[in-house]
């Protein structure tokens, strides 16, 4: 037996882990670890779809509360956080086989071994057993034997890495490709690892829900992206399919919802939206966009992967997921990259929408205005109904409102006028960057602006904008009509006005 021929595998240092029974353990590798070597599976059977869902990504326990049954409240003391990674097994078809052995002697502790395409491409801790079929099923689905994996692990430290498999198999005289779930007895599983370099097998090891990466998408390409959408064409028209589907994802984001969800609750969610403020007469096709927006290099699909378009019923029965990707929604998770995100999306493709609506319907009411507040949703006309209400609004320092006001002598920084009243004159104190939801900014000076109350309301109205060389601009043509006023003690914030530009559209 040749030392070289045994590939080394990243070692395992020491750890804790926890039965479903809430126990804790300490062990090492020299405790009677075993090793589970388990097939992730090809596509044909969905494979690698299921290990990014229920491994890789982990799913939202309180998605399944109808089927967790008996083993919720472990499942909870496992994962407090909500986000369970779970992997599971069929039950096997002869009395005794190599599976039926790894089924029945499998623990608490052991590591699992994922193994895809002649290489082990994952390794993750067992931190609990259970048998539960309904669950199994509502996470995985059912074969065509109506199979479904409800022999589970609960996993912790999951690790993904690429390393050849058949020097490993061939030592362990396990037949390749592996193609059975099979368990390695810890004195092999040590012998291996005795026989690898010692500095591999001890090192520390660096766990992660998923491998780390470079990112692909940076702001710029993400913004040039959002520029250039593929849309279809009608009447001379660009369909709005796409830019409501990516508010609607970036509306999300904002109120810290799960970025992929499935095609039935994104059909639910969205099929609205497509029909209240799509093109009039335009067909609505939420699987249009739900599959064609991957061409923006922003979107992901998960779980069918075909060349043609699929229908709402292949869809449904793929169980496919779509939203944002990761790198897409790293940058648009910052306050000022969605803000611009939103302006961009709206000035470009939405020119004639109702834009308060559209936007309190996808939760980002408010960044139709720099002030983030909302018009008043009451009835028009007629003695309208009141009614007591306790309201949150932030906190306004006065005297930087006086402070600014009398720094200008109540004038205008974009026109010069000063409005006049019977004892004195009037001015407004206007925030470049709103201070509540959903822009969230300073009160400070830096961030304050005194103009009279009409260009109040067309700045707080995104009519007009603020440009790098201080030139206030209209938004609609880009015109210049003023220089804005700056007095010698006023500093202004440039990053104040750039959020700003970017609620009008203008990066």
């Amino acid at each position: 037996m040749k030392t070289e021929s045994v590939v080394t595998l990243p070692g395992m240092g020491d750890a804790e882990f926890r039965g479903l029974g809430g126990s804790s353990a300490h062990f090492s590798r020299d405790v009677g670890v075993q090793w589970v070597l388990q097939p992730r599976g090809t596509a044909r059977v969905r494979g690698p779809q299921h290990f990014r869902h229920s491994v890789r990504e982990g799913v939202r326990l309180s998605d399944y509360e109808h089927v967790l049954g008996s083993d919720r409240d472990a499942l909870k003391q496992l994962f407090p956080a909500g986000v369970a990674r779970l992997w599971g097994s069929t039950p096997p078809v002869r009395e005794r086989s190599a599976k039926v052995t790894a089924l029945e002697e499998r623990r608490v502790g052991d590591e699992v071994l994922f193994y895809a395409g002649k290489k082990f491409v994952a390794k993750a801790r067992i931190l609990g057993l259970l048998r539960n079929r309904p669950l199994a099923k509502a996470v995985w689905g059912e074969d065509e034997d109506r199979q479904t994996w409800e022999h589970i692990m609960a996993l912790g430290d999951v690790t993904e890495f690429e390393l050849p498999a058949e020097p490993v198999l061939r030592e362990l005289r396990v037949p390749v490709p592996l193609r059975s779930l099979t368990l390695v007895h810890a004195e092999e599983r040590r012998r291996l690892l005795e026989m690898s370099d010692p500095a591999m097998s001890s090192r520390p090891e660096r766990s992660s829900p998923r491998p780390e990466r470079v990112p692909t998408l940076n702001r710029e390409a993400l913004f040039r992206s959002l520029s250039s959408l593929k849309t279809h064409i009608k009447d001379e028209r660009p369909s709005r399919h796409k830019p409501i589907t990516l508010l609607w994802a970036i509306g999300r984001l904002a109120a810290q919802q799960e970025r992929m969800v499935g095609w039935e609750t994104f059909r639910g969610e969205v099929a609205p939206l497509l029909q209240d403020f799509g093109l009039p007469d335009s067909k609505v096709t939420p699987e249009y966009p739900f599959w064609h927006l991957r061409s923006s290099g922003l979107w992901s699909v998960e779980g069918i992967d075909q060349s043609s378009t699929p229908t709402p019923s292949q869809l449904a029965a793929s169980r496919a997921r779509a939203g944002l990707t990761a790198d897409a929604a790293r940058v648009l998770r910052r306050s000022l990259a969605r803000a611009e995100a939103i302006g961009l999306l709206c000035s470009r493709y939405l020119g004639d929408v109702d834009r308060d609506e559209l936007l309190e319907r996808v939760g980002l009411a408010g960044y139709t205005r720099a002030s983030g507040e909302q018009p008043d949703s009451g009835r028009r006309g007629g003695s309208a109904p009141r009614r007591p209400v306790t309201s949150s609004q932030p906190d306004r320092d006065q005297r930087l409102v006086e402070q600014i006001k009398v720094m200008y002598g109540h004038e205008c920084q974009v026109c010069g006028s000063r409005v006049e009243t019977r004892y004195s004159h009037y001015s407004e104190a206007a925030h470049i960057r709103g201070l509540g939801r959903p822009h969230e900014g300073p009160d400070e000076l830096a961030n304050l602006l005194c103009l009279c109350p009409n260009h109040h309301v067309e700045f707080d109205r995104l009519a007009i904008y603020i440009d790098e060389d201080w030139a206030v601009r209209r938004n609609s043509t880009g015109v210049v009509e003023y220089q804005l006023k700056l007095h010698a003690d006023h500093v202004v914030e440039q990053e104040y006005l750039r959020y700003h530009r970017g609620l009008c559209g203008r990066l």
